[in-house]
């Protein structure tokens, strides 16, 4: 009987999610093995849309730069009615200002999955292809599963946690017997990669706008390839094995209402949209990321974007609660924190596409007639446009009313804690290019006036494992940003979120932060405590 395989983390699921999950696990040095039952990253373009704030995170990893190169910048949306072009909407930097990122890279699915999958397998580490979960158990001590190869051999691996990042049919979400509870749409869906032979140029999102439903078409790599996506009428009968090609093809020409010539079809697929999410992301010592634990409409391309926001989320906080630098509380800040986003998403992809595909006269009206001209117009407001894309890009998302964002000393200031650290160039770079280590990190910023020498050297001294410290200059675009000219400083998470905020630059708040907040004392002193045991018995 071979050996049981022993390690920190079990990731169930080897999509962009338990990939993402790997990677950041890699950069906190914490092991892990990952079962996925496919035979290697799909073959396969599936999600798209890439947005700034996963870029943000690929950067950390050292990918963005490829990301971007083996992508395609959408530069602008057009929108097309009855034949012809309604509006346009320059897509190329909307996020001016905001993000190093400011626009959304279109880059299937396959190719992050690739993209990560080199950096695992840089990193020595590999995933257990044609592997399926068999049985799960857990108790206090930790979990325990049982997979079996394609072959037929079963293993026995044994973890302190397990991730199930295994898609909206998981496995493992039904073992451990969570609702799945949301509603379906009536409809049926397509996609089609395929070369598209047409009069309009490459570097734009071409929607064809018609009366109960839409056809957009997302520019791809390659010269002329686009992803197309749409809707039948509720009306259409076939279950999503009976539609032929043909059948799709027909209603893109229908609905985009142009002279184009589809071929080269490298897949297609159909599908009804579902809204779910679990009432917990966490059970026991198990949790759910991605698909797992939410899906929703395709609108605004979120889906594999906020697997791996979850990926990122959850990861620091399960190293650092193994590695002992954080009480074993702060994990159920995951489950509050990912939890409401969930929510939120679900609402919001929600009314987005029923604006976009929905039956409702009036929305009909507003979307054939109105939106093409106005959409233009409203994102040249700056309000506006920051807003969209805070929105559409997750650089907007926020954990301010849960348990790790400190509010006392934040009220005099625009940003607060919980939101996530903001963008702002310095020295010609980006503020991010600081903040790659694993770490809390500490930015002081300084008009010159004060030495932060010593406060630097006793928190580096004090949590040189876990903290990094910064003293960055107080620039017109930082205090224009924070809503405040004079010294201040801030502590960052380790996934680059604000735990607090305050116009003091003392080691103490840092302290007491990490005591009350992290448990980091609590921990330190179980530490101590065991390896005093074990120096005192001989082990």
């Amino acid at each position: 009987m071979k050996t049981a395989i022993k390690t920190d983390v079990i990731i169930v699921g080897a999509g962009p999610t338990g990939l993402s999950l790997a990677c950041q696990l890699i950069r906190y040095g914490v092991d892990f093995v990952v079962v996925e039952k496919k035979e290697g990253v799909t073959a396969f373009s599936k999600a798209l849309g890439v947005h700034a704030r996963t870029l943000e995170i690929y950067e950390q990893l050292g990918l963005a730069e490829r990301a971007v190169a083996e992508g395609t910048i959408a530069a602008k949306a057009r929108f097309i009615e009855g034949g012809e072009i309604r509006g346009e909407v320059d897509l190329a930097s909307v996020g001016k200002g905001l993000s190093a990122y400011p626009y959304m890279l279109v880059l299937e699915q396959s190719k992050n999955e690739q993209l990560l999958y080199d950096y695992v397998l840089a990193h020595g580490k590999d995933v257990a292809w044609q592997s399926e979960l068999a049985t799960l158990t857990q108790d206090e001590a930790g979990v325990v599963v049982e997979i079996k190869s394609a072959a037929g051999e079963t293993r026995t691996i044994e973890a302190k946690y397990l991730v199930a990042c295994d898609g909206a049919k998981s496995p493992v979400r039904h073992l451990l017997d969570l609702k799945f509870e949301g509603s379906t749409f009536e409809r049926m869906f397509y996609v089609a990669d395929a070369r598209v032979e047409w009069e309009f140029s490459h570097d734009a999102l071409q929607v064809c706008l018609a009366k109960h439903s839409i056809v957009a078409f997302f520019p791809m790599p390659g010269e002329n390839r686009y992803r197309i996506l749409g809707s039948f009428p509720e009306e259409f009968a076939k279950n999503e094995g009976e539609i032929l090609y043909e059948e799709i093809e027909s209603r893109i020409k229908s609905e985009a209402g142009l002279e184009l010539d589809i071929s080269d079809v490298r897949w297609f697929s159909t599908y009804k949209v579902h809204t779910r999410h679990v009432e917990n992301f966490r059970k026991g010592r198990c949790f759910l990321a991605g698909d797992s634990a939410h899906v929703h409409t395709p609108a605004g391309g979120q889906g594999m974007n906020t697997g791996i926001q979850d990926a990122y989320n959850l990861a620091w906080k399960l190293a650092f609660v193994l590695q002992g630098k954080a009480g074993e509380k702060i994990l159920d800040t995951y489950n509050a924190e990912r939890l409401e986003n969930a929510e939120n998403l679900l609402n919001s992809t929600d009314r987005m596409f029923n604006f976009l595909a929905g039956e409702d006269w009036f929305m009909n009206l507003i979307r054939l007639h109105l939106f093409p001209q106005l959409a233009g117009r409203a994102l040249g407001i700056e309000r506006v446009r920051k807003d969209f894309f805070k929105r559409i890009s997750q650089i907007g998302i926020n954990y301010r009313r849960h348990a790790l964002s400190r509010h006392d000393g934040d009220g005099d200031f625009a940003v607060k804690a919980g939101d996530r650290m903001p963008y702002f160039p310095a020295d010609g770079a980006s503020v991010y290019d600081c903040l790659r280590e694993p770490k809390f990190h500490l930015l002081m910023f300084s008009d010159g006036a004060s030495d932060y020498r010593s406060v630097r050297a006793e928190i580096e001294s004090e949590y040189a494992d876990s903290v990094a410290c910064h003293v960055v200059p107080l620039y017109s675009t930082v205090a224009e940003i924070f809503g405040t000219n004079r010294p201040f400083s801030v502590l960052l998470r380790p996934d680059n979120y604000i735990g607090f905020i305050s116009a003091e630059n003392s080691p103490d708040e840092l302290r007491d932060y990490l005591i009350e907040f992290v448990g980091y004392a609590e921990n330190q002193s179980r530490i101590t405590e065991r390896k005093t045991l074990r120096d005192f018995v001989g082990v």
